[in-house]
């Protein structure tokens, strides 16, 4: 564990009503000597295994995916996240959080392990009978066996459980025949098993895992994509397949745990993947303003550039923290479930579960993140980032995706707002004391406080975001009580809610991080973190009072919104802050290291 045994580790969606302490967290700078090594095997992989086949990953070519990810399984790459017993590394989470960062440039391979090594291998870890796991799972980790997820259907994406597919069991009880169809589905051109959800008599949600070569299983020919162009995307249809009966996976009827289960580590790790992809964009776009010559200088020392270049950067840097500080919780709380007598599956499933709304925070903010950075990037270009010879038009199809896999960024949104609620409604979370506490403040006269000290503005700021929040979300959810309001049919409530959440949880691990470098080597100096960290709080508090308003005007009227509004007032009072300048230091530092330099 990171963090000291004595320390109180945040449970999930816990960090909108506690404050958490430096010393708390895990930051990049922290990682040691042997992570830092892992970190360059996975540089080298990429750089001697993938970037030189470009060209026949992105045609395609037969057989160069499997190739590649059997090369990843020999340096241990598969299986850096499986337990020992099966064949596995059993790295930390941490580690594991760094080579999916540092696999995030991989372009469409990072789809194809991902799927693999996510919700390909973990429905069998999770929820896999000890005959299954060993059956299964050493062979997926050497990569003699490639795995695909089929959830997807034409008729339902998001509404998982409007599934048709259906399985019928046999009179003799040995044998379910599977019947329908699955779409968009991942490494289907090449798996050779599919975890496969069907409705048992066409009622009961179950998964299975179904063998590629079972007799009645077709393939649709490969899907034209916008981006990831190297990964394969098919159809596949069950036509009366008979498998046997002790491949269910899981329980009857409970495969909908299986699904949501393994799509919050799903998440997380494409939080971290396109966390990965954006430093590698970064630089990419930073070289080229380097490059690129304008009225006889470089497109680089140009204010409108250095702007763009240091929010890239600043946007990137908030969701590396954020991830980093997830992953250590996921860590510890995984070591504090082995300690109670858990074994390595579940509580590896349990801590997943536990921060799932961390996970849906990560994944929506670092895949619009990313869709920013890409953006940008192919505008840094100009008319050669609309080229097809560069490789910013191509990092710009790729990245749109992210916003769709693993449940689109709306579904994620509405998600991370019902957990919450959900959390509070069972007793787990006490957002119920902290809200009211917050109606009181502002019941009474505001205070003229004197604020003093390092940061002091800074803390005051995230304190402030939180109460927003519960202002908002608790005002929402007394109306909804009382029967004035119905917050299923209010999504743009909901929404405004959730971007609040994302902000709020961003700017505290920032500044936790920001803080966590005292007496740490860092590759900037600390005023450049600083910068950094003042223009987040600076932007992330007009969208707070841009989303709180939205929010109070759409359910409250009369005096009730007046005293939201006033109150909101005295919630977004961080002071002016010279955007220009420090973005301008940020952009200095990045194009002095001519790249990501954090």
């Amino acid at each position: 564990m990171t963090n000291s045994t004595d320390a109180k580790v945040l449970r999930g969606g816990e960090f909108l009503i506690a404050e958490s302490q430096p010393q708390d967290i895990f930051c990049p700078e922290m990682l040691n000597e042997e992570q830092l090594m892992v970190k360059s095997t996975v540089e080298d992989f990429i750089e001697n295994n993938i970037q030189p086949r470009w060209p026949q990953i992105e045609a395609k070519e037969p057989g160069i995916a499997s190739t590649i990810m059997e090369e990843a399984a020999a340096i241990g790459l598969l299986g850096s996240h499986m337990p020992a017993e099966y064949g596995g590394m059993e790295m930390d989470t941490n580690t594991n959080t760094l080579i999916s960062e540092t696999l995030g440039p991989a372009g469409s391979i990072t789809v194809s392990m991902a799927a693999h090594t996510g919700i390909g291998m973990l429905p069998i870890l999770y929820y896999g009978t000890e005959a299954q796991k060993q059956a299964y799972l050493p062979r997926l980790i050497s990569g003699e066996l490639k795995a695909a997820y089929c959830l997807t259907e034409p008729g339902s994406g998001s509404d998982a459980l409007a599934a048709k597919t259906r399985a019928d069991l046999s009179a003799d009880g040995t044998t379910y025949t599977l019947n329908g169809q699955k779409m968009w589905i991942s490494n289907a051109g090449f798996a050779d098993i599919f975890i496969v959800f069907a409705k048992i008599n066409g009622e009961q949600f179950t998964g299975f895992i179904v063998d590629r070569n079972t007799p009645g299983i077709t393939l649709g020919e490969e899907e034209h994509k916008m981006g990831i162009h190297g990964s394969s995307t098919r159809m596949v249809f069950f036509e009366n397949a008979v498998i046997p009966a002790d491949h269910v996976l899981g329980e009857i009827g409970k495969g909908h745990l299986i699904a949501f289960n393994v799509l919050n580590i799903g998440r997380f790790k494409l939080g971290a993947m396109v966390c990965g992809g954006s430093q590698a964009v970064i630089s990419m776009a930073v070289k080229y303003a380097l490059e690129r010559q304008q009225f006889g200088q470089p497109i680089a020392s140009f204010g409108a550039i250095r702007h763009k270049l240091a929010e890239m950067a600043i946007r990137t840097f908030a969701v590396q923290s954020a991830l980093y500080r997830t992953s250590d919780l996921i860590q510890d709380w995984k070591a504090a479930r082995v300690a109670d007598g858990k074994s390595f599956a579940e509580a590896t499933l349990l801590a997943a579960e536990e921060y799932a709304i961390e996970c849906s925070i990560l994944k929506v903010a670092g895949s619009e993140a990313l869709d920013f950075v890409v953006d940008e990037n192919v505008q840094i270009h100009g008319g050669m980032g609309y080229s097809e010879e560069a490789l910013a038009s191509r990092a710009y199809r790729d990245a749109r995706i992210n916003r769709i896999f693993e449940g689109t960024n709306e579904i994620n949104r509405l998600l991370m707002v019902d957990m919450l609620l959900r959390r509070a409604m069972k007793g787990t979370l006490d957002i119920t004391g902290p809200a009211w506490a917050v109606q009181k403040e502002l019941a009474g006269m505001p205070g003229f406080e004197s604020l003093e000290g390092e940061y002091a503005q800074e803390i005051k700021a995230i304190q402030d975001f939180k109460k927003i929040i519960l202002m908002v979300a608790g005002g929402a959810a007394k109306m909804q009580m009382d029967g004035q309001l119905n917050m299923k049919e209010e999504q743009e409530l909901l929404m405004n809610v959730s971007d609040m959440m994302i902000d709020s949880f961003l700017a505290e691990s920032l500044y936790l991080r920001v803080r966590r470098l005292d007496g740490l080597p860092t590759p900037q100096p600390r005023e450049t973190y600083d910068a950094v960290l003042r223009v987040f709080l600076h932007d992330a508090t007009s969208r707070m009072q841009k989303a709180a308003t939205d929010a109070i005007v759409s359910f409250t009227g009369g005096d009730l919104q007046k005293t939201f509004l006033m109150g909101l007032k005295r919630f977004v009072k961080y002071p002016p802050v010279n955007i220009k300048e420090d973005r301008r230091l940020i952009a200095d530092a990045l194009t002095k290291a001519e790249g990501w330099c954090f």
